[in-house]
């Protein structure tokens, strides 16, 4: 009698619900349902501090911190700070630029794709940067130009300026699994020359590697080997094994390529691509198995360079990647990575890419930032996954669009975030959290729509057109929620993603 009655009212607020959102008192109900439970006991690893970061190239930091190492801009500092609350940042410099890149030294011609100078002005700010910021570092050395002194000469200038404490690794190179693919530089004629030739293969790769390791000196910790594609991360093991004491290895991922232009391939750089599950969860399963070979090395493993869309010369795809589409896609990209065990993430930004992060101004002695869609739903996954935190067991009926993502915090207390996929539809959601029967709040991210480049707000609140202080603007805004015997039932409107959280004083703690 008592499942029938509970069947009963769970069927009535379905049908009331459903009358509210279609906006008309006799109409029936058109939001498809979906049941999500969430489940009692942790598992997997718990979060690691710093896990999420932030990758920028050497010859735009300027263009984010300024030139004065007294004055860094404070705006990029908070963004910076605010996706690891309470933790020290691990921030990557390198990318491109990495191989592209040189400390000068008297005497010497720098090899031929080099075009950006390091100076004492640049480790300085980047000093100061890492000192407020209590950053840990990856920086780039340069492989691409063939000469171990002209990274060693690096190392040298890198660690004595900025400081070892500040320094997590130097990482050999940049996509060295490419130097034969793509042109390392343009001569003054117009001809293409390659960082290697068409031969270079991982065993050759593995050997430099060693090579430059050894030019930086024994005590340098390195990491690597920063590789774009899949094809050579079958070599991992033998990569560790001929390398031992590294303690992370680094790898590029994008799931999109920015430059192509054949419309009907998964890689494709489109909203509906970016959307599809091939590019999150599909991009994690893909490494999850270097990620437990590394571990099983004993050694962490970082993808510190991530974005949608590849960028070589086209810097992602405009009307794709600097839309609200690219928040929810990395909002759910980050759960699937921790999913699968990898240890941090950096998601790379860089000035007047479709990809960028945030644009910066400085106008009349201060700085002003657009904070662009993708940031917002890197700020809700810290939110929702605090350092120390594990995910907890989900169950979704049916699998589709709609994601549930489930954390349990060192405190006890559990967060759900629901991401919503689907541009066009919503959903309404019935979710039992176990542990968790009181009343709770709901917290949104939302935009027009999933094509949408501003006006994005979380919780309410918005970094709006610009911001000069790196804080989310406005009263924060959430829902109250009370279950109904158990079930906390809202709608996740199309192309959003809501996070449920205990009241404050509630409780939502495992039983």
């Amino acid at each position: 009698m008592l499942a029938a009655l509970t069947a009963a009212l769970l069927a009535l607020t379905v049908v009331v619900l459903g009358d509210f959102d279609s906006g008309s008192a006799g109409a029936q109900p058109t939001t498809p349902t979906v049941s999500a439970s969430v489940g009692s006991t942790p598992a997997g690893q718990p979060l690691a501090p710093g896990f999420l970061g932030v990758s920028l190239e050497f010859s735009a930091l300027h263009q984010y911190t300024g030139r004065d190492p007294r004055a860094v801009n404070p705006v990029l500092i908070q963004l910076l700070r605010a996706l690891v609350p309470g933790q020290a940042p691990v921030l990557r410099i390198g990318g491109n630029s990495a191989d592209t890149t040189w400390w000068p030294q008297r005497g010497l011609i720098p090899p031929g794709g080099v075009n950006y100078r390091l100076t004492e002005g640049w480790v300085q700010t980047t000093k100061a940067l890492a000192s407020a910021l209590r950053a840990k570092l990856i920086l780039g050395v340069n492989l691409a130009g063939g000469r171990p002194a002209v990274a060693a000469a690096e190392a040298r200038a890198l660690l004595g300026g900025i400081g070892r404490r500040y320094i997590q690794a130097l990482e050999i190179g940049n996509e060295p699994d490419l130097y034969s693919v793509f042109p390392w530089y343009r001569d003054r004629r117009g001809r293409l020359f390659y960082a290697r030739d068409h031969s270079y293969g991982l065993s050759d790769f593995i050997s430099q590697f060693t090579r430059w390791r050894a030019a930086l000196g024994k005590s340098t910790p390195v990491t690597g080997p920063a590789f774009a594609e899949l094809n050579w991360l079958s070599g991992l093991g033998t990569f560790v094994s001929a390398e031992p004491g590294l303690k992370v290895v680094t790898i590029h991922r994008y799931p999109l390529h920015g430059c192509l232009n054949d419309k009907t391939s998964p890689s494709y750089a489109s909203a509906a691509n970016l959307l599809n599950d091939s590019s999150s969860s599909g991009l994690a399963q893909a490494i999850a198995p270097y990620v437990s070979q590394a571990h099983s090395q004993g050694v962490q493993f970082r993808l510190d360079e991530m974005n949608s869309a590849s960028y070589a010369s086209c810097l992602g795809r405009k009307g794709v990647s600097g839309t609200f589409a690219s928040a929810l896609w990395v909002l759910d990209t980050l759960f699937n990575l921790q999913n699968v065990g990898v240890d941090g993430v950096n998601i790379h930004s860089l000035p007047r890419a479709a990809y960028e992060l945030f644009t910066f101004k400085y106008v009349r002695g201060h700085w002003q930032a657009f904070v662009h869609p993708e940031y917002y739903g890197m700020l809700m996954f810290a939110q929702a996954f605090p350092a120390g935190a594990q995910l907890v067991p989900v169950n979704v009926n049916p699998n589709g669009p709609v994601k549930v993502w489930a954390t349990r915090a060192p405190d006890g207390k559990t967060r759900v975030v629901v991401i919503n996929k689907d541009p066009t539809n919503s959903y309404q959601l019935q979710l039992q959290v176990a542990g968790m029967s009181g009343p709770a709040e709901l917290e949104r991210l939302q935009a027009s729509s999933a094509s949408a480049t501003n006006g994005v707000t979380l919780g309410g609140q918005t970094f709006g057109d610009e911001t000069t202080t790196g804080t989310l603007g406005g009263t924060r805004q959430t829902e109250p929620l009370v279950p109904l015997l158990g079930t906390y039932t809202f709608t996740v409107p199309a192309a959003s993603a809501a996070m449920l959280s205990p009241s404050n004083g509630s409780g939502g703690g495992a039983p």
